[in-house]
Protein backbone atom coordinates (compact mmCIF):
# COMPACT_ATOMS: atom_id res chain seq x y z
CA UNK A 1 0.00 0.00 0.00
CA UNK A 2 2.94 2.63 0.90
CA UNK A 3 4.72 1.72 -2.64
CA UNK A 4 1.47 2.22 -4.00
CA UNK A 5 0.73 5.50 -2.83
CA UNK A 6 3.99 7.03 -3.63
CA UNK A 7 3.99 5.88 -6.85
CA UNK A 8 0.95 7.72 -7.27
CA UNK A 9 2.36 10.92 -5.52
CA UNK A 10 5.41 10.43 -7.87
CA UNK A 11 3.35 10.53 -10.65
CA UNK A 12 0.82 13.35 -9.97
CA UNK A 13 3.99 15.15 -9.43
CA UNK A 14 5.44 14.29 -12.49
CA UNK A 15 2.38 15.32 -14.51
CA UNK A 16 1.65 18.34 -12.00
CA UNK A 17 5.39 20.18 -12.97
CA UNK A 18 4.34 19.46 -16.39
CA UNK A 19 1.76 21.17 -16.59
CA UNK A 20 3.36 24.37 -13.88
CA UNK A 21 6.21 24.66 -15.63
CA UNK A 22 7.52 27.70 -17.43
CA UNK A 23 8.21 27.40 -21.29
CA UNK A 24 10.02 30.30 -23.24
CA UNK A 25 9.42 30.88 -26.82
CA UNK A 26 13.51 30.36 -27.72
CA UNK A 27 16.05 28.25 -27.56
CA UNK A 28 19.23 29.32 -28.09
CA UNK A 29 21.82 27.10 -29.84
CA UNK A 30 25.31 28.83 -29.21
CA UNK A 31 26.80 31.56 -30.67
CA UNK A 32 29.65 31.50 -33.61
CA UNK A 33 32.21 33.68 -34.51
CA UNK A 34 31.41 32.21 -38.15
CA UNK A 35 29.28 34.20 -40.95
CA UNK A 36 25.70 34.46 -40.72
CA UNK A 37 26.09 32.95 -44.33
CA UNK A 38 27.89 29.82 -43.08
CA UNK A 39 26.11 29.12 -40.22
CA UNK A 40 22.98 29.65 -42.33
CA UNK A 41 24.89 26.54 -44.63
CA UNK A 42 25.50 24.45 -41.79
CA UNK A 43 22.20 24.82 -40.33
CA UNK A 44 20.27 23.88 -43.78
CA UNK A 45 22.78 20.95 -44.57
CA UNK A 46 22.02 19.74 -40.67
CA UNK A 47 18.25 19.85 -41.32
CA UNK A 48 18.17 18.27 -44.58
CA UNK A 49 20.82 15.73 -43.24
CA UNK A 50 18.43 15.00 -40.57
CA UNK A 51 14.93 14.32 -42.50
CA UNK A 52 13.80 17.83 -41.97
CA UNK A 53 12.65 19.78 -45.01
CA UNK A 54 13.74 23.95 -45.10
CA UNK A 55 11.28 26.06 -46.30
CA UNK A 56 12.74 29.09 -47.20
CA UNK A 57 15.17 32.18 -45.72
CA UNK A 58 15.30 35.72 -45.52
CA UNK A 59 16.97 38.29 -43.93
CA UNK A 60 13.96 40.48 -41.98
CA UNK A 61 14.34 43.99 -42.04
CA UNK A 62 16.37 43.71 -45.34
CA UNK A 63 19.29 43.27 -42.77
CA UNK A 64 22.37 41.23 -43.51
CA UNK A 65 22.95 40.89 -39.62
CA UNK A 66 19.69 38.88 -39.24
CA UNK A 67 18.51 35.38 -41.01
CA UNK A 68 15.47 33.19 -40.68
CA UNK A 69 15.32 29.89 -41.89
CA UNK A 70 11.83 28.03 -41.81
CA UNK A 71 11.29 24.35 -41.99
CA UNK A 72 9.47 21.90 -40.76
CA UNK A 73 8.92 17.55 -41.21
CA UNK A 74 6.73 15.43 -42.59
CA UNK A 75 5.38 13.84 -39.54
CA UNK A 76 4.84 17.30 -37.50
CA UNK A 77 3.18 18.97 -41.06
CA UNK A 78 0.90 15.91 -41.34
CA UNK A 79 -0.10 15.79 -37.91
CA UNK A 80 -0.57 19.58 -37.08
CA UNK A 81 -3.22 19.75 -40.22
CA UNK A 82 -5.61 17.37 -38.23
CA UNK A 83 -6.19 20.25 -36.12
CA UNK A 84 -9.14 22.12 -37.61
CA UNK A 85 -9.02 25.43 -36.00
CA UNK A 86 -5.74 27.07 -37.74
CA UNK A 87 -3.65 24.39 -36.92
CA UNK A 88 -1.38 23.69 -39.65
CA UNK A 89 -0.14 27.51 -38.39
CA UNK A 90 2.58 24.88 -35.97
CA UNK A 91 3.88 23.16 -39.07
CA UNK A 92 6.56 25.41 -39.62
CA UNK A 93 9.08 26.40 -37.63
CA UNK A 94 12.42 28.76 -38.02
CA UNK A 95 15.96 28.88 -36.73
CA UNK A 96 16.47 32.93 -35.83
CA UNK A 97 20.33 34.19 -36.65
CA UNK A 98 21.55 37.31 -35.16
CA UNK A 99 24.68 39.11 -35.51
CA UNK A 100 25.86 41.01 -32.56
CA UNK A 101 29.02 42.84 -31.05
CA UNK A 102 30.81 40.58 -33.95
CA UNK A 103 29.13 36.72 -32.97
CA UNK A 104 26.01 35.49 -34.31
CA UNK A 105 23.41 33.83 -32.14
CA UNK A 106 21.90 31.17 -33.15
CA UNK A 107 18.26 30.21 -31.78
CA UNK A 108 14.96 28.22 -32.75
CA UNK A 109 11.25 28.93 -32.20
CA UNK A 110 10.66 26.06 -28.87
CA UNK A 111 8.05 23.30 -30.15
CA UNK A 112 5.98 22.96 -27.28
CA UNK A 113 5.57 26.43 -26.51
CA UNK A 114 4.68 27.50 -30.08
CA UNK A 115 2.22 23.56 -29.98
CA UNK A 116 0.61 24.52 -26.46
CA UNK A 117 0.15 27.46 -28.38
CA UNK A 118 -1.86 27.04 -31.18
CA UNK A 119 -3.04 23.26 -31.12
CA UNK A 120 -4.90 24.25 -27.38
CA UNK A 121 -6.11 20.97 -25.96
CA UNK A 122 -5.20 18.92 -28.95
CA UNK A 123 -1.63 19.04 -27.86
CA UNK A 124 -2.24 16.27 -25.47
CA UNK A 125 -3.49 14.32 -28.31
CA UNK A 126 -0.78 14.19 -30.51
CA UNK A 127 1.77 15.19 -27.71
CA UNK A 128 4.03 11.63 -28.35
CA UNK A 129 4.26 12.88 -31.93
CA UNK A 130 5.51 16.36 -30.29
CA UNK A 131 7.84 15.25 -27.84
CA UNK A 132 9.98 13.22 -30.81
CA UNK A 133 9.56 15.93 -32.93
CA UNK A 134 11.31 18.34 -30.08
CA UNK A 135 13.89 15.56 -28.96
CA UNK A 136 15.01 14.94 -32.36
CA UNK A 137 15.41 18.50 -33.32
CA UNK A 138 17.43 19.17 -30.16
CA UNK A 139 19.75 15.92 -31.45
CA UNK A 140 19.91 17.94 -34.79
CA UNK A 141 20.86 21.26 -33.31
CA UNK A 142 23.40 19.49 -31.28
CA UNK A 143 26.04 19.85 -34.07
CA UNK A 144 25.41 22.93 -34.26
CA UNK A 145 25.86 24.28 -30.45
CA UNK A 146 25.65 23.15 -27.32
CA UNK A 147 23.84 25.66 -25.02
CA UNK A 148 20.17 24.81 -25.26
CA UNK A 149 19.26 27.47 -23.08
CA UNK A 150 15.76 28.35 -23.38
CA UNK A 151 14.86 32.96 -23.49
CA UNK A 152 12.66 35.42 -24.09
CA UNK A 153 10.11 35.53 -21.54
CA UNK A 154 7.94 32.87 -19.74
CA UNK A 155 4.66 31.54 -19.45
CA UNK A 156 2.84 28.48 -17.35
CA UNK A 157 2.31 25.55 -20.27
CA UNK A 158 -0.91 25.17 -19.08
CA UNK A 159 -1.59 28.70 -19.51
CA UNK A 160 -0.69 28.90 -23.56
CA UNK A 161 -3.46 26.84 -24.55
CA UNK A 162 -5.85 30.14 -23.14
CA UNK A 163 -3.02 32.67 -23.68
CA UNK A 164 -3.76 36.24 -23.90
CA UNK A 165 -1.32 39.72 -23.10
CA UNK A 166 -3.70 41.72 -20.79
CA UNK A 167 -7.63 41.75 -20.39
CA UNK A 168 -9.63 42.52 -23.28
CA UNK A 169 -7.09 41.31 -25.52
CA UNK A 170 -7.53 38.90 -28.22
CA UNK A 171 -6.71 35.02 -27.91
CA UNK A 172 -5.48 32.71 -30.56
CA UNK A 173 -9.16 31.98 -31.12
CA UNK A 174 -10.06 35.57 -32.36
CA UNK A 175 -8.43 35.59 -35.65
CA UNK A 176 -8.81 38.36 -38.10
CA UNK A 177 -10.80 37.70 -41.47
CA UNK A 178 -8.29 39.00 -44.31
CA UNK A 179 -10.69 37.67 -46.94
CA UNK A 180 -13.65 35.23 -48.37
CA UNK A 181 -13.08 33.97 -51.49
CA UNK A 182 -15.16 31.86 -53.88
CA UNK A 183 -13.20 28.84 -53.62
CA UNK A 184 -9.76 27.88 -52.01
CA UNK A 185 -8.77 27.60 -55.90
CA UNK A 186 -9.59 31.07 -56.17
CA UNK A 187 -7.63 32.61 -52.87
CA UNK A 188 -4.66 30.03 -53.40
CA UNK A 189 -3.88 31.96 -57.02
CA UNK A 190 -4.97 35.62 -55.59
CA UNK A 191 -2.74 35.29 -52.60
CA UNK A 192 0.15 33.58 -54.89
CA UNK A 193 -0.06 36.24 -57.23
CA UNK A 194 0.09 39.25 -55.34
CA UNK A 195 3.56 37.49 -53.20
CA UNK A 196 5.01 37.16 -56.47
CA UNK A 197 4.18 41.14 -57.68
CA UNK A 198 5.86 41.71 -53.80
CA UNK A 199 2.37 43.97 -53.25
CA UNK A 200 2.83 45.87 -50.23
CA UNK A 201 6.71 45.25 -50.25
CA UNK A 202 6.15 41.94 -48.56
CA UNK A 203 8.17 38.68 -49.95
CA UNK A 204 7.12 34.78 -49.59
CA UNK A 205 9.22 32.82 -47.44
CA UNK A 206 7.76 29.57 -47.21
CA UNK A 207 4.83 28.16 -48.49
CA UNK A 208 2.94 25.10 -47.22
CA UNK A 209 -0.27 24.13 -49.40
CA UNK A 210 -2.57 20.24 -48.26
CA UNK A 211 -4.53 20.40 -51.51
CA UNK A 212 -6.57 17.23 -49.63
CA UNK A 213 -7.63 19.27 -47.04
CA UNK A 214 -7.76 22.85 -48.67
CA UNK A 215 -5.73 24.31 -46.96
CA UNK A 216 -2.41 26.47 -47.00
CA UNK A 217 -0.09 28.91 -44.84
CA UNK A 218 2.24 31.59 -46.15
CA UNK A 219 5.10 32.66 -44.17
CA UNK A 220 5.55 36.70 -45.39
CA UNK A 221 8.55 39.08 -44.71
CA UNK A 222 6.97 42.02 -43.96
CA UNK A 223 9.70 44.51 -45.31
CA UNK A 224 8.25 47.89 -46.26
CA UNK A 225 10.78 51.11 -44.88
CA UNK A 226 7.33 52.67 -43.27
CA UNK A 227 5.78 49.84 -41.48
CA UNK A 228 7.12 46.75 -41.70
CA UNK A 229 10.08 44.51 -39.74
CA UNK A 230 12.66 47.18 -39.77
CA UNK A 231 10.19 49.56 -37.96
CA UNK A 232 9.05 48.02 -34.97
CA UNK A 233 11.54 45.11 -34.70
CA UNK A 234 14.48 47.39 -33.61
CA UNK A 235 11.57 48.20 -30.69
CA UNK A 236 10.26 45.19 -29.43
CA UNK A 237 13.81 43.05 -29.90
CA UNK A 238 15.77 41.34 -32.71
CA UNK A 239 17.11 38.54 -30.02
CA UNK A 240 13.26 37.22 -30.85
CA UNK A 241 14.28 36.81 -35.28
CA UNK A 242 12.83 33.50 -34.85
CA UNK A 243 9.52 35.46 -34.47
CA UNK A 244 8.79 35.83 -37.91
CA UNK A 245 7.69 35.69 -41.08
CA UNK A 246 4.17 36.16 -40.14
CA UNK A 247 1.22 34.13 -41.47
CA UNK A 248 -1.55 33.92 -43.57
CA UNK A 249 -3.81 31.13 -43.38
CA UNK A 250 -5.93 30.44 -45.91
CA UNK A 251 -8.87 27.55 -45.28
CA UNK A 252 -11.26 26.85 -47.47
CA UNK A 253 -12.62 29.78 -49.01
CA UNK A 254 -11.42 32.01 -46.14
CA UNK A 255 -8.35 33.78 -45.78
CA UNK A 256 -7.39 34.81 -42.09
CA UNK A 257 -4.47 35.89 -39.81
CA UNK A 258 -3.75 35.78 -36.25
CA UNK A 259 -4.58 39.27 -34.25
CA UNK A 260 -1.51 41.42 -33.98
CA UNK A 261 -1.95 42.09 -29.91
CA UNK A 262 -2.10 37.92 -29.88
CA UNK A 263 1.01 37.32 -31.91
CA UNK A 264 3.32 39.64 -31.07
CA UNK A 265 2.55 39.29 -27.50
CA UNK A 266 2.78 35.45 -27.74
CA UNK A 267 6.40 35.69 -29.22
CA UNK A 268 7.59 38.74 -26.65
CA UNK A 269 5.72 37.68 -23.66
CA UNK A 270 7.81 39.90 -21.78
CA UNK A 271 7.01 42.81 -23.50
CA UNK A 272 5.72 46.35 -20.93
CA UNK A 273 2.61 47.96 -21.80
CA UNK A 274 4.85 50.97 -22.25
CA UNK A 275 7.19 49.07 -25.12
CA UNK A 276 4.13 47.69 -26.77
CA UNK A 277 2.62 50.88 -26.81
CA UNK A 278 5.77 51.84 -29.10
CA UNK A 279 4.47 49.52 -31.65
CA UNK A 280 0.52 50.40 -30.91
CA UNK A 281 -0.09 50.71 -34.78
CA UNK A 282 1.50 47.49 -36.38
CA UNK A 283 -0.94 45.39 -35.38
CA UNK A 284 -2.88 47.04 -37.74
CA UNK A 285 -0.41 47.69 -40.57
CA UNK A 286 0.11 44.21 -40.59
CA UNK A 287 -3.13 43.42 -40.89
CA UNK A 288 -3.68 45.98 -43.81
CA UNK A 289 -0.66 44.79 -45.37
CA UNK A 290 -2.05 41.08 -45.30
CA UNK A 291 -5.65 42.16 -46.28
CA UNK A 292 -3.42 43.28 -49.63
CA UNK A 293 -2.23 40.38 -50.27
CA UNK A 294 -6.11 38.46 -50.26
CA UNK A 295 -7.67 41.27 -52.29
Amino acid sequence: MRKLIFSSIAIFSIAFNSIAQDLAPYIKIGESSETIQQISNKVIETLKANSFTVLGTYNPSNKSSLKVIAFTRTDLKNTVVKVTDRGALAAAFKVGLQKKDGKVIISYTNPEYILRAYLGSNYNTFKGTFQKFSTDLKSTFSTIGNEFTPFGGTIKADKLKNYHYKIMMPYFSDPITLNEFSSFEEGLKVIENNLKAKKGQTTLVYKIVYKNEKTAVFGVGLQSKEDGESVFLPKIGEAHIAAMPYEIILQGKKATMLHGKYRIALHWPELTMGTFMKIMSTPGDIEDTLEGLCE
